[in-house]
């Protein structure tokens, strides 16, 4: 017997056997051998293209994969799916494309992996969405797999200070108030991004790659080393080799990704100050292994975590401080030592959480991650609401915010393009709460995030002086008052969609409430003269999404998930 009996393994479907001829055929054509076709087939699949700088490594990076792969004894085969770029997506209607795309991710890595039965993964991705949607895909076939990012991008510098690419948003705001000159703008924007990898603070790609780690799905240190190093290879070269160490194994997605690496996954994005996005991410991944963990359990785990890591949008540090400091496993490390992690949580390197983090040594000398004793707030970053403006809840990221209750009239607009145009001619008055509905997952159709007209606020020096909420998302740059995942959304009834000009909203973080000042039954009243709004997107991709999309505290998903499975594709 050889070291690997396909008995059990997918590829058995098309390497195994006579009937299997033909598929062999095919595999020599591309000059692999009759050793290449006895072994395990391992499916390497990246988000490479040329749409943004959070995938253009990933080619390169993937070679390193293979090589581990290779070296383990494994057969690697390479493909490629889409990303949507929200940071060029923003603003307009591109941006309806961009959770859509994370469908997209998951459903065509599903396929390419069932349709040519390999028999495991590794999975790498750069944008915002790309990092979900691979780690659905993962939990979701169920095969041996391990998840590796891409690496963050290098800071810019402008007027001697560290530059993100949230700052040339906001440099957008500042132009349009006649703060910021022409050649100042343009400066800004040809120094923001000055290499490889994704947006380099705890934006929504940084925020995943942390999750990565901590929900057990990637190797320790591999999030942090930003993409242009070229040590990030060997990371690759590691994921290939634990691969198939996990196949030998037979130890799954579905092994790891239990309710309680869930639940450290949540707290590593509220310690870190991370986007608002995870309370939509960590559901839906929840959702491919068959388990109920929604917006409220996440804000819940959110409420009972310190707020440890000082990085932006929030705080002072970017991503590549981070990975000076001693990268994710310091700030896993705090975490375990303060209690807040389950240690015991299985890991790809088939060792726990606690095992993998035994040997780190948390950093004295430095100030990017603090230990959960001396906080830089008690609560987590990121907090979840609830009253009557948001049965179904919604979400905020307080890091850096002094300002927790906020009231004022509502000024509404039913898309996005409305509120920017208002915003940037200053439409508007301090203390107003901005209204942007119509937007969420059904309604938009996509759930667009609103980082232009945040940032326009914060550029203009009003990102204090206002409130915003939306039944879309805000990216995981945004800062200031604004308030997520409004449900439910306007498109389904929801109260966002009944509220009026000058209607007095609360919002209290603090307190965990979202509420209008209208009493029940002017709330039914106004339910009971509803109409549906009618959306421009009636064929297509994002048409299909709108079909079948639920609620954003559920992940927004668009498939029953395991609960609904009678196979399981590992399994086949």
């Amino acid at each position: 017997m050889t070291r690997w009996d396909k008995s059990r393994l997918p590829s058995r479907h098309v390497s195994v056997g006579p009937k299997s001829a033909p598929h062999r055929a095919f595999y020599y054509a591309m000059g692999l051998t009759d050793e290449d076709v006895a072994q395990p087939f391992v499916g390497v699949a990246t988000t490479w293209n040329e749409a943004a700088p959070c995938n253009i490594t990933l080619m390169r990076q993937a070679q390193a994969v293979k090589k581990g792969v290779k070296a383990a004894g494994g057969t690697p085969r390479e493909f490629t799916t889409i990303t949507v770029t929200d940071g060029i997506a923003m603003g307009h209607h591109g941006m309806k494309s961009s959770l859509v795309s994370r469908e997209v991710i998951a459903d065509s890595v599903e396929l390419t992996m069932r349709g040519h039965c390999y028999d495991g993964m590794v999975g790498l991705a750069g944008c915002d969405k790309s990092l979900p949607g691979m780690m659905m895909a993962m939990v979701r076939l169920n095969v041996p797999s391990v998840f590796i990012y891409g690496g963050s991008i290098l800071p810019g510098r402008f007027r001697g200070e560290d530059v993100t690419i949230i700052d040339v948003f906001e440099g957008v705001g500042a132009h349009a108030a006649g703060a910021m000159s022409d050649d100042d703008l343009g400066v800004l924007e040809h120094a923001a991004c000055p290499s490889g990898g994704s947006c380099g603070g705890q934006f929504t790609a940084n925020t995943m790659a942390t999750v990565s780690e901590a929900i057990g799905l990637a190797l320790p240190y591999s999030a942090s080393t930003p993409a242009p190093y070229e040590s990030r290879d060997a990371f690759c070269e590691r994921a290939g080799h634990a691969a198939m160490a996990l196949i030998e194994r037979n130890l799954r997605p579905r092994d790891i990704v239990t309710r309680e690496a869930l639940e450290n996954a949540a707290v590593v994005v509220a310690a870190s100050g991370g986007s608002t996005n995870a309370g939509l991410h960590l559901p839906a991944i929840a959702h491919e292994a068959g388990i109920e963990f929604t917006l409220e359990d996440v804000c819940g785990i959110f409420r009972g975590t310190p707020y440890i890591a000082d990085l932006k949008p929030g705080g002072r540090y970017v991503a590549k401080d981070l990975y000076e400091a001693g990268g994710v496993p310091i700030l896993i490390k705090a975490l375990l030592d303060g209690g807040y992690l389950h240690g015991d949580a299985m890991t790809v390197t088939g060792k726990t959480l606690a095992e993998n983090h035994a040997g780190v040594e948390f950093p004295e000398d430095q100030d990017v991650v603090r230990p959960t004793g001396d906080p830089l707030s008690a609560t987590g970053g990121v907090v979840g609401l609830k009253g009557n403006l948001a049965p179904d809840g919604a979400i905020v990221k307080i890091a850096g915010m002094e300002r927790l209750r906020f009231r004022g009239p509502a000024r509404c607009f039913d898309t996005e393009e409305e509120c920017l145009d208002a915003v940037l001619a200053r439409r508007f008055d301090e203390g107003d709460v901005l209204v942007v509905r119509y937007e969420g997952p059904k309604g938009g159709p996509g759930m667009r995030e609103m980082l232009s007209t945040t940032s326009a606020l914060y550029g203009q020096g009003m990102g204090e002086a206002v409130a915003l909420i939306t039944d879309g998302r805000f990216s995981g740059g945004t800062r200031g008052f604004c308030i997520g995942h409004v449900g439910p959304e306007a498109a389904e009834g929801g109260p966002i969609g009944l509220l009026r000009d000058g209607d007095t909203i609360v919002i209290d973080a603090g307190k965990g409430t979202l509420d209008v000042e209208l009493s029940d039954a002017e709330l039914a009243r106004r339910r009971a003269a509803w109409r549906p709004r009618a959306t421009d997107y009636n064929a297509g991709t994002i048409w299909k999404y709108a079909q079948t999309v639920g609620p954003a505290r559920a992940g927004a998903v668009t498939h029953p998930g395991a609960k609904g499975e009678t196979h399981v594709f590992a399994d086949l």
